[in-house]
């Protein structure tokens, strides 16, 4: 009889149809199935309950306009790309979200610019 060494060997040089064929005529042989230990090791795996998700993605909202209504629509329409008009009305509506589906350091920087200019902004 082969030494596990030597079926592994074997089993090595054959092809990728050989393997197949190989594997289908296992399951016949002894009646199971190549899958089903797969399947069981997945379950416990997919059972545990996931860890705190970390966040990839942020808004930044502008919560109150503060005194210097023209530094925020400045600094608006330098962080968006939206004219003088829209950028007005944005303000205006505060509470309102400027930046949506942002990083982290990009939500970081927009809340800088955004309270250099006298504005109160959440990130969420």
């Amino acid at each position: 009889m082969a030494t596990k060494e030597e079926l592994i060997e074997s089993i090595k040089a054959l092809s990728v149809l050989e393997l197949s064929e190989l594997v289908k005529a296992l399951e016949e042989e002894f009646g199971v199935s190549a899958a089903a230990p797969v399947a069981v090791a997945a379950a416990p795996a997919a059972a545990e309950a996931p860890a705190e998700e970390e966040q990839y993605e942020f808004t930044v909202t502008i919560q109150d306009i503060g005194a210097n209504k023209i530094n925020v629509i400045k600094v608006v329409r330098e962080l968006t790309s939206l004219g003088l008009r829209e950028a007005k009305d944005l303000v205006e509506s505060a509470p309102v979200a400027v930046r949506e589906s942002i990083s982290k350091d990009e939500a970081e920087d927009t809340k800088k610019k955004l309270e250099a200019s006298g504005a109160t902004v959440a990130i969420s």
